[in-house]
């Protein structure tokens, strides 16, 4: 298993709960982004900077992604990759894609896109506060738990 991380627009509070999972269990970790990032140093903890541009960090995590990866996204069609190619995929506050639930999450997304293309303001996501991380942090567990062997 590998964690992949859509890393541009993910929060540095999940970051850090990442790296420490990361440690703990000896998972690998790539953070993927197109600017430049601070990491632990540690070998099971990588960076990787892409070009600019739309979507390259999410196309860069589909190329490279294995049955059985964990990626953590709060983009929709990315999420919806991950799991055609066997993956599995978390977003920053917790909430599990799965291939019951990521059709009524992309027609959703493209309902509100929709909206916002017409001018409506549809708002964004509320911050992120401690329930919501602490919701990251047992989903987390929960997917890392098992796939331990």
């Amino acid at each position: 298993m590998h964690i992949w991380v859509d890393a541009d627009a993910c929060p540095g509070v999940i970051k850090e709960i990442l790296y420490r999972a990361a440690l703990r269990l000896g998972i690998p970790l790539t953070l993927v982004a197109n600017q430049p990032l601070q990491t632990p140093p540690s070998p099971l903890i990588r960076r990787v900077q892409v070009g600019q541009g739309f979507d390259v960090a999410d196309q860069h995590i589909a190329e490279h992604l294995r049955p059985g990866d964990l990626v953590i996204t709060g983009d929709i069609p990315l999420a919806a990759q991950v799991i055609a190619r066997g993956g599995e995929a978390i977003n920053p506050r917790g909430e599990r894609y799965t291939p019951d639930n990521i059709r009524e999450r992309l027609a959703v997304r493209d309902f509100l896109e929709e909206l916002r293309g017409t001018g409506v303001n549809t708002g964004g996501p509320p911050p992120l506060g401690l329930a919501e991380r602490q919701a990251f942090a047992n989903a987390l567990d929960r997917l890392l738990a098992h796939r331990q062997p």
